[in-house]
């Protein structure tokens, strides 16, 4: 069963046209991933999934909920996490959880045990009483997925969830992502930078100029790559790039670091490669392909390096907050 059914979503601003004919559908309990290089219209698409703004056109449902004609049946039913800290640094983690609960007219019994429970699964229950201001980044994290939560979304979007954290508390969040989905039947759609990462989701959606260009598994997006990838390192590109056309008709890809090629049996490939390019290449290595391969075949561009521009966005914009 879908919970989540979009059909030719669209969002213009004057001549620009961020969101355009997005059609998707997101099953119960699915992790679905979204990514895109910055101004994709990921975060668009996901804002009027939300209620935040209105599409120019299109309809969307959440659980049955026209995202028009019943946004507050639609708020009622889904959590969101946003890219930047939310919470109420003034506030202890038991407030700042209280006064989410308010807002859903939670029962003062409910609120007092579903606090407990969050806290507890995201191991914060020690600190329920300390003021937000002197929790780390990763405790801060933790605390507004456990606010998320608190209502027991049928959907939870998670805008770049884990975005500055280190790998060890982006895997706990994930445990506890995971736990919660299959225990309370939660939804996860999820917008990330970090492959790995996307590798945690059913399906993944890749969006650039305001379209999905791709729809599908992890698994079966790679597949789209080819075979395995022969990367190569060369002072003499242009050189390399004419004896790989001329001796086996491949094409070869090029970025600022290196030289690429696809081929389906590299193992096997590797020493005739090797031995046409002697002396011209410094360095040969043979891989899988991954979903940044993925990506930029498709969109062209690397995805962490439209993430690292997005990151240094967003300090600049909380410092500049800090100033104010």
């Amino acid at each position: 069963m879908n919970i989540i059914e979009v059909s030719k979503l669209h969002k213009k601003y004057k001549s620009l046209t961020a969101v355009e004919n997005v059609t998707l559908e997101v099953g119960e309990k699915e992790i679905f991933g979204f990514l895109g290089p910055n101004g994709a219209g990921k975060s668009t698409t996901i804002k009027m999934l939300a209620t935040l703004i209105k599409p120019t056109a299109g309809t969307a449902f959440i659980g049955g909920f026209d995202i028009e004609k019943k946004p507050h049946r639609v708020r009622q039913s889904i959590g969101l996490v946003f890219q930047e800290n939310t919470l109420d640094d003034r506030l202890t983690a038991a407030e700042n959880l209280y006064f989410h609960g308010m807002l859903y007219n939670l029962e003062r019994r409910a609120m007092t045990d579903r606090m407990a429970e969050v806290l507890d699964m995201v191991e914060l229950a020690d600190r329920k009483n300390a003021l937000v201001k002197t929790f780390s980044g990763g405790m801060k994290r933790r605390l507004e997925i456990a606010r998320g939560l608190i209502h027991y979304p049928r959907v939870l979007f998670l805008d770049e969830p884990t975005i500055g954290l280190d790998p060890q508390t982006r895997n706990r969040i994930w445990d506890y992502l995971h736990h919660l989905r299959l225990r309370e039947n939660i939804t996860v759609f999820m917008t990330t930078h970090y492959m790995d990462e996307a590798e945690n989701c059913n399906r993944i959606a890749i969006i650039d100029h305001g379209s999905i260009v791709a729809l599908d598994t992890p698994v079966n997006l790679k597949k789209m790559v080819g075979g395995e990838l022969i990367t190569l390192h060369s002072p003499h590109r242009s050189e390399v790039k004419r004896i790989i056309g001329q001796t086996f008709g491949l094409a070869v890809s090029e970025t600022e670091e290196y030289l690429q090629l696809e081929v389906e049996s590299g193992e096997a490939f590797i020493p005739s490669l090797a031995g046409s390019l002697k002396g011209l290449i410094s360095s040969i290595s043979l891989r899988k392909p991954t979903l940044d391969d993925v990506f930029i075949k498709l969109t062209g561009r690397d995805i962490r390096e439209e993430a690292a521009d997005s990151w240094g966005t967003m300090r600049a914009h909380m410092r500049g907050r800090g100033h104010q």
